[in-house]
């Protein structure tokens, strides 16, 4: 069973409205707690806003089950793409449920630009946080249903990531949902299993004998030579280079969604990030093993992005 923990931020405006609102209604305070209180000036109360936005973590997450996501392509095919019996689990910190938890913020920008609606992820400097997914994969096509083995992802971290939400500026000749994105992340591993799940709790067990794996995948913000600096990627900001998710129509009447990135408007270019892969390795009782050894991509940028899905052909 899971359990989401909440809570308010404890901020000095969010302490003074709380405080406001147990006064005007002309509550009884307990004598030990009024004796800590000081009173407020006008001008204090006056500071408070009502905009201060909250904190929640996750206890025991995890999901398992008969659950599944599938991708079908539109009529007249009867092709489908099916990740099923899903299964998601996080550990948990037990010293910063509520001292690193994620939030949930409206921010305020000047020059009449809108809100935004931010959410961030807990930093989890000590990488306790750690995410484990796995999934059945089918193919069903031309009247086949073909097991395709098993998806497991171990291990994932992340630190400190953001997604904002808002939309896009005057300036902006489209409507839609406008994002920020910022991400940094080790995975342990990512393992596909031709012959089912079977252990997960491991990245190599010897019951396996065929899968591809990928270990220690690390990617986040880099430097101009390539170097991974523990920070996360920027990949999209909402005022610099926001992305965009919308539905367009175009002259021919065909409609399709739409997921962009703009132009940066940095004159240093979009931000730098980095891909480093320790290890990637076949393993097979037919065919042999092969360790193709690491692989990275020093330094990668998003200067534009525009991916359109549309249904048929």
């Amino acid at each position: 069973m899971s359990r989401l923990a909440c809570h308010v931020l404890h901020s000095r405006s969010a302490q003074a409205m709380l405080l406001a609102v147990l006064l005007a209604a002309g509550g009884p305070l307990p004598a030990a707690r009024a004796a800590g209180m000081t009173p407020l000036s006008d001008d204090e109360l006056s500071a408070v806003q009502a905009r201060d936005g909250f904190a929640f973590n996750l206890q025991g997450y995890s999901m398992s089950g008969s659950l599944s996501l599938t991708y079908s392509m539109p009529s007249p095919s009867t092709a489908s793409l099916t990740l099923g019996n899903l299964a998601i689990s996080r550990s948990d910190d037990p010293l910063g449920s509520f001292a690193d938890p994620y939030y949930l913020d409206i921010v305020t920008r000047g020059s009449g630009l809108a809100d935004v609606i931010q959410i961030s992820e807990p930093l989890n400097a000590s990488g306790a946080l750690k995410w484990q997914f796995a999934a059945d994969l089918s193919v069903n096509a031309d009247g086949a249903n073909v097991s395709g083995g098993a998806l497991v992802i171990k291990d994932l971290v992340s630190y400190g990531g953001v997604l904002s939400l808002t939309t896009p500026d005057l300036s902006a000749d489209y409507d839609g949902i406008a994002f920020g994105l910022a991400m940094r992340a080790d995975i342990g591993a990512v393992l596909l299993r031709p012959r089912g799940r079977d252990d997960i709790t491991q990245i190599n067990p010897g019951s396996v004998n065929e899968q591809l794996a990928f270990t220690g995948i690390h990617i986040g913000a880099a430097d101009s030579s390539g170097n991974l600096l523990g920070k996360p990627w920027v990949i999209a900001d909402v005022t610099n280079q926001p992305g965009i998710i919308n539905a367009v129509t175009d002259t021919n009447g065909q409609s399709y969604l739409h997921i962009g990135i703009d132009w940066s408007k940095s004159p240093a270019g979009a931000p730098i990030g980095g891909l480093l892969i320790d290890n990637i390795a076949f393993k097979s009782d037919i065919t042999g093993n092969v360790d193709l050894g690491s692989s990275r991509i020093g330094t990668m940028q998003i200067q534009y992005l525009d991916v359109r899905f549309r249904s048929g052909l």
